[in-house]
């Protein structure tokens, strides 16, 4: 592993977020579904670190169990955006503190990748802008755009076509069952509802009822896990599966009854308590440089 030269190393937030609610609506001719979901940004995350250097190569200090370096999301973002840095030469040197698991439904590798393209292109000095970023991202997965755009939104098409929403202020309990969920077998289910109802944005802000994750009930058929961690939460609040699960969360008005419930469940499951935020704390580390 190379050790390179570097001046600074900078830290950047790469934060999770949730699906308020998750439809399939229909499907194009290439086989991806056409979505109508809501994320809900929120104020903790993973955490990555940059040292840029010029040795001209992307390099890594962790390991993801079962993910080489030309997997990574990460590495891979990176890469995508080296031929645009100022100095032929520009490298960087990445560590990341791991905190979301992998496979939970909370945007974690994508929110990575969106956080690495952000952060190397203003410390490489690439000149692309949001879109131009997003576009770029897309390329990695769907829901990348929306942690680079970093404000909470509807989101349409693949997950790409987003519109920022103003969300009220919120708490949640994460809970974090101790299995991974396969997003391809998820979407590959013969029994997965693809008809739902196309909906508008005017429609969820008016709290409009039957709104669900239309993937919860394949995920809790095959993942006694997950219908067990939905069942234990729904004794406090109406709990709800994020992305392709495997987390589920419940909404709460205040941090106070948020850290109440979540007492009573931390014994016996992992999880978390977070705030929903409508914009990132990508975008606010990005306004302190």
């Amino acid at each position: 592993m190379i050790t390179p030269v570097s001046t600074t190393t900078t830290h950047w937030p790469a934060p999770a977020k949730l699906n308020l609610f998750l439809h399939i609506v229909g499907r194009r001719a290439d086989g991806y579904h056409l979505l109508q979901t809501v994320f809900q940004l929120l104020d903790i995350g993973d955490t990555l670190s940059f040292s840029i250097d010029d040795s001209g190569q992307v390099t890594r200090a962790y390991d993801i169990p079962g993910v080489t370096a030309e997997q990574d999301i990460i590495i891979r973002a990176a890469q995508l955006v080296r031929p645009l840095a100022a100095d032929a030469k520009a490298g960087v040197y990445i560590e990341l503190d791991k905190q979301l698991p992998i496979g939970g439904g909370l945007g974690g590798g994508s929110s990575t990748a969106a956080t690495t393209l952000v952060a190397l292109n203003h410390l490489w000095k690439c000149q692309q802008s949001p879109a131009q970023l997003a576009q770029l991202g897309l390329t990695l997965g769907a829901d990348v755009p929306v942690f680079i755009h970093g404000h909470s939104a509807w989101a349409q098409g693949v997950g790409e076509e987003l519109t920022p929403v103003v969300l009220p202020p919120a708490w949640f309990v994460v809970l974090v069952p101790n299995v991974n969920v396969s997003t391809a077998k998820v979407f590959s289910d013969s029994q997965l509802r693809r008809d739902c109802p196309a909906i508008t944005i005017r429609d969820f802000l008016a709290g409009q009822a039957g709104l669900s994750n239309v993937c919860e009930p394949r995920v809790r058929a095959g993942y006694p896990a997950v219908a067990a961690a939905l069942d234990a939460l729904a004794a406090f609040a109406p709990a709800r599966m994020t992305g392709t699960g495997a987390c589920v969360f419940a909404t709460f008005a205040t941090e106070s009854a948020a850290q109440q419930t979540w007492a009573q469940l931390s014994g016996q499951w992992r999880g978390f308590v977070a705030r929903g935020v409508n914009r990132s704390p990508l975008l606010e580390r990005l306004d302190r440089v």
